[in-house]
């Protein structure tokens, strides 16, 4: 793991989000986004959420992290700067693979193993999934933070992830969400982390994550 995560720091650092505070947006309906996140945060899509941040008006995303068996489909118009694909294959061959899937653009490209992903999150939440839930895995939302966090991002703010919504919010199939429980002892175990908020008032009360207030400087008008 230390060799991982040593090639993914400096693959951050090549993007310029290592030590950037970043907002990890995933598919709960409606999820709470100041607009002046956009500049002083880098926005993590998760799966297909890039969909929806497209449709709050919000650019390119800087990085999107995908799993394996998630259809490109439901976001045809995929759009940002680095994608991190839970993939056994090579990084090369997942540029090829990408070639022959619906996007507008898809910079650079590194993966993470199904098995990595679960190492890493058992390190940083100091904890394992057996026999919590149906699935025993968390979502990518909550990978997402525990990643961040392991290649010491500043600040992690969560926002469109839910225990309790129903559905996506890029779609009104109204779809049951999965991981619940998973997801709940994961970031239960996370609440007293200094670096991790969220700006999802129920997500806060469901698991003693503390809420993010903007600060002072990005909330006031400019003096006269």
């Amino acid at each position: 793991m230390s060799s991982l995560m040593s090639s993914h720091r400096s693959w951050l650092d090549r993007l310029g989000i290592r030590n950037k505070p970043w907002l990890v947006l995933g598919s709960a309906p409606d999820p709470t986004i100041l607009p002046s996140m956009s500049k002083s945060h880098a926005r993590i899509d998760i799966n297909n959420s890039g969909r929806t941040a497209a449709a709050l008006g919000f650019g390119r995303a800087a990085l999107t992290i995908r799993a394996r068996k998630k259809t490109w489909e439901e976001h045809r118009e995929l759009d940002t700067r680095a994608l991190l694909w839970i993939h056994e294959r090579h990084p090369l061959t997942l540029r090829l693979k990408v070639l022959f899937r619906p996007h507008r653009h898809v910079g650079s490209i590194a993966k993470v193993t199904p098995w990595e992903r679960e190492e890493l999150i058992a390190q940083v939440a100091s904890t394992q999934l057996k026999g919590i839930g149906s699935l025993n895995k968390v979502t990518n939302g909550v990978f997402a933070v525990c990643y961040g966090l392991a290649l010491g991002v500043p600040e992690i703010v969560i926002a469109g992830v839910s225990l309790s919504k129903v559905g996506h919010s890029y779609d009104q199939l109204q779809r049951r969400r999965r991981q619940v429980d998973e997801d709940a002892y994961v970031l239960e175990r996370l609440k007293e982390h200094p670096a991790v908020f969220t700006t999802e008032a129920d997500l806060a009360a469901e698991t003693g994550l503390r809420l993010w207030a903007a600060p002072i400087s990005a909330t006031a008008n400019t003096p006269d």
